[in-house]
């Protein structure tokens, strides 16, 4: 904490004080304190400015003159912004000049103002302003006696009760005269000087520190042994009572039963996948368009090893790089240009050869 001396109203010396470091002896922020000056300042503003319009102007209904002929300028209202005694175009209107500051900014600015002038000496504690009665004369020899007479502009600070100072000090020139509970950054910054008594000198709490937010825990891993259970189907929700024991030899014999005949019945899936197999191979070649191709294959999937699509209608073949490949839909797959060809189908985007050019 900084320590100033504390003095009489007769100049001498009658003691020390402490003044907070977080009011007194703060890095002072001048764009905050820029803000809050600029927001006091814009408060002090009435916003009773006002102005008249065309429309809020007496008289003018009618037209000067007529529109043509006259060889002077249109005209349609002798109100107009242009005419003498017309309406004003743009001007002020009442508002409201007030800005919404937050709390810490204010307090923000006021230790700023009040820890740059404790840095430039420019504080001054006086034990108390014990005036028995409203003197001006007293006042003149107590700033005479501190030595500020010719130090510019001056703040006093008293507090609520010293009535008696307040009305000794407010009739002389750059004196400025505060309660306590209305200090502000404006005031101490257009003071050259701030002299507080000593029962006024602020001492506000610490801000205290932001606490710092604990990490949230991480969850649990789950057990590497038990494996993750299935959630039940919606109709299955309501939980099954414990069946006897003679139902649930039932069951067992009833899955065993139908894993035989599961068994039984794998030949014959086996012969019906190798017919499927048959009927596919049959379709891989068909008798149209000779070897080679392919016949297509549910969702115009591309069949293994077949990727050129014809359209038998236009008798075109297309190519994974042509224009047109993405948009066609495939009647017919072929492994490569050679075979497409052999079957008689030409590549998009290139016309046939008709048989005179092929004899020349």
């Amino acid at each position: 904490m900084a320590n100033v001396d504390v003095n009489t109203i007769a100049g001498k010396k009658a003691g020390s004080a402490d003044l907070p470091d977080h009011i007194f002896g703060i890095e002072p922020n001048i764009p905050v304190m820029h803000q809050v000056v600029t927001a006091q300042l814009a408060a002090r503003r009435a916003g009773t400015h006002s102005t008249k319009t065309r429309a809020e102007r007496r008289g003018g209904g009618a037209k000067p003159w007529r529109q043509k002929g006259t060889g002077r300028a249109r005209q349609g209202s002798i109100r107009s912004p242009q005419w003498r005694g017309g309406g004003i175009a743009h001007g002020p209107k009442p508002r409201d000049y007030s800005q919404k500051t937050p709390k810490k900014m204010i307090k923000l600015a006021l230790a700023s103002a009040l820890s740059d002038r404790a840095a430039d000496g420019k504080i001054v504690v006086v034990d108390s302003f014990s005036f028995d009665a409203p003197k001006t004369a007293e006042a003149v020899q107590a700033i005479s006696a501190l030595g500020l007479a010719d130090e510019g502009r001056i703040l006093i600070v008293l507090n609520d009760g010293d009535e008696n100072a307040a009305l000794s000090f407010r009739n002389l020139k750059n004196v400025h005269v505060l309660p306590s509970g209305e200090l502000n950054a404006y005031d101490v910054l257009v003071s050259d000087t701030v002299v507080f008594a000593q029962d006024a000198i602020p001492v506000a709490e610490a801000p205290k520190p932001r606490a710092k937010k604990k990490p949230a825990p991480a969850p649990k891993p789950a057990p590497v042994d038990e494996a993750p259970v299935a959630e039940a189907p919606a109709e299955a929700e309501a939980p099954a009572e414990a069946a006897p024991a003679a139902d649930r030899v039932a069951a067992a014999a009833a899955a065993l039963r139908g894993i035989q005949q599961k068994q039984e019945a794998a030949p014959a899936d086996s012969e019906a996948a190798s017919d499927s197999e048959a009927a596919n191979a049959s379709e891989a070649a068909p008798a149209d368009f000779g070897p080679g191709s392919h016949a297509p294959i549910a969702g115009d999937a591309m069949p293994e090893g077949f990727p050129i699509k014809g359209n038998a209608d236009s008798m075109k073949f297309h190519q994974p790089d042509g224009r047109w490949y993405e948009s066609t839909v495939a009647e017919v797959w072929f492994a490569d240009v050679a075979s497409a060809e052999a079957a008689g189908f030409v590549e998009a985007g290139k016309k046939a050869s008709t048989d005179s050019e092929e004899e020349e």
